[in-house]
């Protein structure tokens, strides 16, 4: 069954959103603890977010925001807030669609159906999921997962975007600059320390698989993709 969660801070919207999706067949998550909204979503694991602006501690900006380091699900931000920034603001930071309270259920029933055809359904892109494997481990870059036989990980862009550029060049190195291109459009602003602070988080995300050392260090080149770790422990 398809999950749509609900981030709204005034109980009676969210309640009355529920029951009125849950008729279409869906099974609906309230989120209930806005000080960690991510922990629910990881959870959860919805295929859509409903999400309104205003909320306790951080707005729906700051979520959104978070949710696209980890999830490509759509996102549909609910809110009283009628600007024209406010709706670019959406957009910018990561919604897929739009809609102003006061709302009729059949516009956001219209609108979650949409988002479910291009995400999921007869308007997604036509073509089979990209997967990178090299032995045990299988990178999945629409997912941002990283498996290692049974155990996987969840990734942010970035950390999937330096994994499959190792993945895409080993057993041969990746490019400092190489990197820094796949990561950032212009190089120009970005210091290279944002590139090592990266790859200790994507080292860190080995480790959590049981693979020390998979990340090398090429001086003076860059960094190559270690696979051979388990043939030079036995």
């Amino acid at each position: 069954m398809e999950k749509i969660m609900i981030v709204e801070d005034d109980l009676k919207i969210a309640e009355y959103l529920c029951k009125h999706i849950e008729k279409y067949g869906y099974e609906v998550i309230i989120a209930k603890d806005f000080e960690n909204i991510m922990a629910t979503f990881r959870d959860a694991q919805p295929n859509l977010l409903l999400l309104d602006i205003n909320l306790p501690s951080f707005d729906g900006y700051y979520w959104c925001r978070q949710i696209r380091n980890e999830s490509i699900c759509p996102v549909i931000f609910i809110s009283a807030r009628t600007g024209e920034m406010d709706q670019v603001m959406a957009i910018e930071n990561g919604g897929d669609d739009f809609i102003t309270k006061p709302f009729h259920p059949d516009i956001v029933m219209a609108k979650i159906r949409s988002q479910m055809r291009r995400a999921y359904g007869e308007y997604a892109a036509n073509y089979k999921e990209r997967v990178l494997i090299q032995g045990d481990l299988t990178l999945y870059p629409e997912r941002l997962k990283l498996q290692f036989k049974n155990e996987v990980t969840t990734l942010t862009k970035n950390e999937t975007d330096i994994i499959e550029s190792l993945l895409e060049r080993y057993p041969r190195v990746a490019g400092r600059q190489d990197l820094l291109a796949k990561l950032w459009d212009d190089q120009t602003y970005v210091d290279e320390n944002t590139l090592n602070v990266n790859i200790a988080r994507v080292r860190k995300k080995f480790q959590e698989l049981g693979m020390n050392d998979a990340v090398e260090t090429v001086r003076g080149a860059g960094y190559r993709l270690r696979i051979t770790w388990e043939e030079e422990k036995t």
